[in-house]
């Protein structure tokens, strides 16, 4: 298993308590190349723009920032995770929120209140469906994550024929004729690293807060 240095998902109390320290930038490196894409990729699914996702992605690392000196960690309330869910949902909507709209024709100012109707069309702040995006780019991480780590316990061919059978859903006899192995194999390749897969998730899930 790996060690506490090389883990991807780190949200344990040890990089916590580093993000106390706003000088460690070691600390909030490692935290920012962890978390960048996944908020990135929630605030795109979510309509943003490019443009509007980096900044949501920003504000949230800014937002973490100014809380964490009293952030403290309670199993009982909630999950390190449903806090980070919680200030990227709130950074969205902030700009989901203060965007122009245009309603038949009409330009309306940041400053004016909606309409109803349109006020409707934009999630609220508990809205199930930004929860689903989050957790399910939350486990796309969590699965690449894995994908990376079981990677290095096998050998680049038993890899290639994992990739292509797996996850290019390349039938396995095609498999075996293109990479010239014997069907038998594949399969194997599939077992072996599908074991590790699901060893390595488990050992992430019980590691994250």
């Amino acid at each position: 298993m790996a060690t506490e240095t090389n883990e991807f998902i780190p949200t344990r109390r040890s990089l916590i308590t580093r993000l106390k320290n706003w000088n460690d930038q070691d600390g909030w490196q490692r935290f920012f190349d962890t978390y960048w894409r996944m908020i990135y990729s929630v605030a795109r699914r979510s309509g943003l723009s490019d443009a509007d996702a980096q900044d949501v992605v920003q504000e949230t690392i800014v937002g973490v920032a100014k809380r964490m000196p009293d952030f403290k960690y309670d199993p009982s309330i909630g999950s390190f995770k449903g806090w980070l869910a919680q200030l990227t949902r709130c950074r969205i909507i902030d700009l989901l929120r203060k965007r122009n709209y245009q309603n038949k024709g009409r330009q309306f100012a940041k400053e004016e209140p909606l309409a109803t109707s349109i006020a409707e069309s934009e999630p609220a702040p508990n809205d199930t469906g930004l929860d689903a995006v989050w957790d399910e780019e939350w486990n796309k991480h969590l699965m690449e994550t894995a994908l990376e780590k079981a990677k290095r316990h096998v050998g680049p061919a038993q890899y290639q024929m994992f990739h292509f059978h797996v996850i290019k859903n390349v039938p396995a006899k095609e498999v075996a004729e293109l990479l010239q192995v014997e069907l038998p194999e594949v399969y194997y390749a599939k077992k072996k690293i599908s074991e590790l897969l699901q060893k390595e998730i488990q050992h992430l899930e019980q590691k994250m807060l």
